[in-house]
């Protein structure tokens, strides 16, 4: 892994550990780092600057809109129910409103019933 993306994803643990999101594991998805509920992917890494991440397509439509500096989709990205973010673009409050969101849309019912954020 690069430097950048050592760090970008590191950033992106703490916020989440600091989240304090429950039964998150750190794992890979399509080869690049990612983090896991119950061994589902909420987020990964597609390359040193860009965060995917997992939402739901009315929500997506309405970010995408919302602020283009941040979200983005490419062709592979579109009807998906998951997004692109510009990690140097986004702040941590925001980084932490979107990794909170993604694990809901990922976690079991139950579990995410659980979490009150």
């Amino acid at each position: 892994m690069s430097e950048d993306l050592d760090r970008n994803f590191a950033r992106v643990v703490k916020l989440a550990e600091a989240a304090g999101l429950p039964e998150v594991s750190i794992g890979t998805s399509y080869g690049t780092p990612a983090l896991l509920v119950k061994d589902k992917s909420f987020v990964r890494m597609k390359d040193s600057e860009t965060l995917v991440v997992m939402c739901a397509l009315e929500e997506k439509e309405m970010l995408l809109e919302l602020d283009a500096q941040l979200y983005f989709e490419t062709d592979h990205y579109k009807g998906w129910p998951a997004m692109l973010v510009r990690l140097s673009a986004i702040d941590d409050a925001s980084l932490t409103g979107r990794l909170v969101a993604a694990w809901r849309e990922k976690a079991p019912k139950k579990l995410a019933a659980s979490f009150a954020a």
